[in-house]
């Protein structure tokens, strides 16, 4: 018992992450401009989302979207989401987010620009560290503004590659923004870490 660590809410986390992160983000950013930091970022945080994604795997001991669907209780821990369920089976999880204390979060903050990259890009990443054969595809969130994240997974067989690793410099900038499929490829393996 002494040598538990204490327990922390995702929500709790990311706030102790981003008041690190943040500093040393902007003073890269000075250095080698926002384009190239940004990119270094989202390879970081996709990256650790990817072994996230195959530790949950492990731990639930399935990579299936039925247990993917049991672990959005994490993800809801301490009203850091309110997640409406829109249609779930064995080959498709739908829900939207209509709150998001993250966005908040990060807007409290002042780094509301650093969000999506620090939170939201994590969610594609990890979906393909858990399961290879399955895609995400959002095509709005609240951290960009919107009135919720409509989160919709499916089971595919065909890899491609994730949003936060494309080379756009801010979620604006891309041209397919508003239409975001990342599907999984077997070389990659979050919001959940």
């Amino acid at each position: 018992m002494a040598n538990e660590a204490p327990c922390l809410t995702l929500l709790q986390r990311r706030e102790i992450e981003a008041r690190i992160v943040a500093p040393f983000v902007r003073a890269v950013m000075s250095e080698l401009g926002d384009v190239k930091t940004l990119e270094l970022l989202r390879g970081v945080v996709a990256s650790l989302a990817r072994e996230s994604g195959a530790a949950m795997a492990r731990e639930f001991g399935e990579a299936t979207l039925t247990a993917f669907a049991r672990g959005l209780d994490r993800w809801k821990e301490g009203g850091a989401l309110e997640i409406e369920i829109v249609e779930q089976s064995r080959d498709r999880l739908d829900f939207n987010v209509t709150r998001c204390r993250y966005a908040e979060l990060y807007r409290a903050l002042g780094m509301a620009d650093l969000g999506s990259t620090l939170s939201c890009c994590r969610d594609f990443a990890l979906i393909e560290g858990f399961n290879p054969a399955v895609s995400l595809t959002r095509t709005q969130t609240i951290m960009e503004g919107a009135s919720h994240c409509d989160f919709r997974f499916r089971n595919t067989e065909e890899p491609s590659a994730s949003e936060c690793d494309r080379e756009s410099s801010s979620p604006g900038d891309s041209a397919d923004h508003n239409e975001r499929t990342a599907r999984t490829g077997p070389e990659d393996s979050a919001r959940m870490s």
